[in-house]
Order: structure tokens, then C-alpha cells, then sequence
């Protein structure tokens, strides 16, 4: 077990001090789920839900996402991202699908998996509110880290 890096020995919550770390390329991969009807599925693939193109907004929110995350979670860091990219990929399963991935790089002190996370919750989310109007029932899930790159810990890859 690693010792908790934000909680000091008096049981305080800390923000690490990252100040003394070299700058190394950082990368990390998630990915979401969202799960659908048929009905919405074929709107959204389709561009003709009431709102616009789901997909498109989903995108752009998650990349504003990822550059929020340190206002969002309280001990993240502030990064110079300098690569987001939001992946939307229709899944036609029964019941259909849509996953998003998210890759998140930084040169710099700490990582980015949760920029990455955050990215991919909020493009999720964004598609959520893009289909409410034709569908509620939805479920948003799976949400997890596939990978990561650099820092001190290493690499790490999911399995399956």
C-alpha cells in the first residue's frame, strides 16, 4: 500500500507539493459509456435530435472539461494541457451504445488522469442533456482510467 499522498500524519487534507518534480510527458486514457434506445440511438446518429448535433457538443464539452478539472476537484493541480481529445464511437448493441474516450496529455509535474476522467464524464453528460428531451431513462456509466503514462508510479493499462 502507498501511503495517502493528500491526508498529512495529523489526518489534514494537503495539497501535494509537486514543485520539486521534473516535468515529464504525462498521458492518460479513459472511457464512458452511455446507454440508449433504439429511438434516440438512430436520432443522434442522425443528427435530428431536437437540440442539434450531440456528438459535436459532447466533444467540445469534454475538452473544456479536461482545462476545468482543478476547479472542479479540490487537490488537482492547474496543468498546461497540451493535447485533448474527445472520441465519440457509436456502439449499435441491443440495447446501443455510445463510448467516449478521452486522451489528456501534459509535459509536466504531476499526472493527468483525472482530466482525462473529467472529460470523458462531462462529454457523457453533454450527451445525456443533448437527448433528455426524446428520452430520461438513459444510463451513463463504465466510466474508468484504461491508461496511463509517466510519473513516478509508472505506467499503467487496465485490464480487459
Amino acid at each position: 500500500m502507498h501511503e495517502l499522498t493528500h491526508i498529512r500524519k495529523d489526518g489534514t487534507i494537503t495539497m501535494v507539493d509537486v514543485g520539486n518534480k521534473p516535468k515529464t510527458m504525462r498521458t492518460a486514457l479513459a472511457e464512458g459509456f452511455i446507454t440508449l434506445s433504439q429511438t434516440t440511438f438512430d436520432l443522434l446518429k442522425n443528427q435530428a435530435l431536437p437540440k442539434g448535433d450531440a456528438l459535436a457538443c459532447a466533444k467540445i464539452a469534454g475538452i473544456l472539461a479536461a482545462k476545468q478539472t482543478p476547479h472542479l476537484i479540490p487537490l488537482c493541480h492547474p496543468l498546461h494541457l497540451t493535447f485533448i481529445d474527445i472520441r465519440p464511437s457509436l456502439i449499435p448493441t441491443d440495447p446501443p451504445k455510445i463510448r467516449i474516450e478521452s486522451e489528456v496529455r501534459s509535459l509536466g509535474e504531476t499526472g493527468v488522469e483525472m482530466e482525462a476522467i473529467v472529460a470523458v464524464s462531462i462529454a457523457l453528460t453533454t450527451i445525456y442533456d443533448m437527448c433528455k428531451a426524446v428520452q430520461r431513462d438513459m444510463v451513463i456509466g463504465g466510466i474508468r482510467l484504461l491508461e496511463k503514462t509517466g510519473g513516478m508510479r509508472g505506467d499503467y493499462k487496465a485490464e480487459g
